[in-house]
């Protein structure tokens, strides 16, 4: 056994040693919470012999609160450091530096199980801001004035383009309201078009389905196989409304597409006002809005009336015009593309009052301009007339990358035309000063194929035999017919670099105009 050595002095002041029996290291049971072995809640651990018991506690911030709280804990002290008297002694006097408050005991079991050490409230301190390196004012100065200058610009562009954008919007609204603008109310269509359309390529869309929810049907006037035109109304003006089966989606967009080209608007065009599509889930309707005119299609007029020489080169002229007008491109800004009908005949030519001609039906055109070389062929079943079909599109050899021989093949059926409006041309009777005659109206190549020809009834015809119209000996009598008879003759010539372009048609004609106006009531 350790034994330790006490001196005891005697009477006479002699130091007599006196062995004491050293205390010996035991273990010792303590209570534990926060640090009891195999991480249970609360319970008891054992310290190694010469540990002790310890009670602590420690400010901890609360997460929810951000407020410092007490956490105590319970639990033995090792006996590595002398049964852990050194932190016991430090966290006991100086809590505030090591942040902990730390009471131990060694004198009984449990002995820390009562043990509360001293806590106070621990105020936190805010840090004093870093110094600031003078050398980068400048440059974060710098840095914040670029920012603040882009922002400004961002909003300053953003802000520009709102405007410009409710501009836009709300300039189909003002030209709704300058409807109202007059002292009948409102404007005539005519002069509507005339004041919105300065590119020529019609209405603003707004207006175009404005007008097309205001129109208001009247009577069917025709029906053929692309859809069925009405009569309508629209604020007491007679316009045409073409209404196009659900099978034609194609003709209509084609035909509106065309109407709304730039610098499209001619006299002897047919007058576009608007396009919409109406509908609900069960039903479909694409509606075209044109001019109307009552004395409708060169088709019906020629077989009710006849012409006189007047009227004929009135009607011929106007013809070419349009077509010449159609075939020519024009440069510039804006410009107009070149365009080929490819379904000319008298029923998609409508007459108007003046006695001038206006080409309708442009579900089947092409579009070409030379600055792109593009033929824009529209994807559309249909593939015209065949009656009319130049020979080089019965026979398939029409070559689709020359725009030049789609303008031939419309010269073509053009020629067919001029041959109909001859045929109903009054002239004199030879020995007879008061008996005029004409021809009964009829189609080209009537007498010898059927009503409904077929690809090889036309190509057998046009391009195995080379039939052509017949020219009426009577012709030679009037200077009109002789002149037309000339032209219609160079259009169907077999070979398309042979036939004359539009506008030499317009111009030989020219030379036979009178300043008489003709007026066909």
């Amino acid at each position: 056994m350790n034994k330790c050595v006490l001196y005891i002095s005697n009477v006479s002041n002699q130091r007599i040693p006196y062995f004491l029996p050293k205390k010996t290291a035991r273990i010792l049971t303590c209570y534990c919470e926060g640090h009891c072995p195999g991480d249970v809640q609360n319970g008891t651990c054992e310290t190694r012999p010469g540990g002790s018991c310890f009670a602590s506690v420690e400010a901890v911030l609360d997460e929810e609160t951000k407020q410092l709280v007490p956490e105590w804990s319970h639990g033995c002290m090792s006996s590595e450091q002398g049964g852990g008297l050194l932190q016991c002694k430090v966290g006991a006097v100086s809590p505030q530096l090591h942040g902990k408050s730390i009471v131990c005991c060694d004198n009984e079991d449990l002995c820390n199980q009562d043990l509360k050490p001293f806590y106070s409230i621990r105020t936190t301190t805010t840090p004093e801001p870093p110094l600031v390196n003078t050398n980068s004012i400048p440059l974060f100065a710098l840095i914040i004035s670029i920012v603040l200058c882009v922002a400004g610009l961002i909003m300053l562009i953003g802000g520009m383009y709102c405007v410009y954008r409710r501009r836009e919007k709300r300039k189909p609204a003002y030209l709704m309201n300058s409807l109202y603008n007059t002292t009948n109310g409102h404007l005539p269509i005519a002069d509507l078009v005339e004041q919105t359309s300065g590119s020529g390529s019609g209405l603003p869309l707004l207006v175009q389905r404005t007008i097309a929810k205001q129109i208001q049907m009247v009577h069917s006037v025709g029906k053929g196989r692309y859809g069925e035109v009405w009569l309508a109304k629209w604020r007491d003006e007679k316009v045409a409304v073409k209404i196009f089966f659900t099978t034609e989606e194609a003709s209509w967009f084609r035909e509106t597409e065309i109407y709304q080209t730039v610098l499209m608007r001619n006299e002897n065009i047919l007058g576009f006002i608007a396009a919409d599509i109406k509908g609900t889930g069960s039903w479909t309707q694409m509606l075209l809005i044109t001019d109307y005119h009552e004395l409708g299609s060169l088709h019906d007029y020629l077989q009710k009336r006849v012409l006189n020489p007047h009227m004929l080169k009135t009607l011929a002229l106007s013809l070419a015009s349009g077509v010449a007008h159609l075939h020519t491109e024009i440069f510039g800004t804006p410009g107009k593309p070149s365009i080929a009908h490819r379904d000319i005949k008298s029923k998609n030519i409508l007459v108007k009052r003046n006695g001038q001609c206006a080409i309708a039906d442009f579900g089947l055109a092409v579009k070409y301009t030379s600055e792109s070389d593009e033929i824009q062929i529209a994807h559309n079943p249909r593939v015209g007339t065949r009656r009319y079909m130049a020979p080089e599109v019965l026979s398939e050899t029409l070559d689709l990358k020359m725009f030049e021989g789609f303008k031939m093949a419309d010269m073509y059926s053009v020629g067919l035309v001029f041959w109909e409006m001859a045929r109903r041309c009054i002239t004199t009777v030879r020995g007879a000063k008061n008996t005029t005659t004409c021809e009964d109206y009829a189609l080209p190549y009537q007498d010898v194929v059927p009503s409904d020809p077929s690809f090889e009834d036309m190509y057998a015809v046009v391009c195995v035999k080379g039939v052509r119209p017949p020219i009426p000996q009577r012709w030679q009598d009037e200077d009109i017919l002789v002149v037309l008879s000339k032209i219609m003759q160079e259009c169907w010539h077999p070979s398309p670099a042979v036939r004359l372009t539009a506008l030499r048609v317009k111009k030989t004609l020219v030379k036979l105009e009178t300043d008489c106006t003709i007026k066909i009531v």
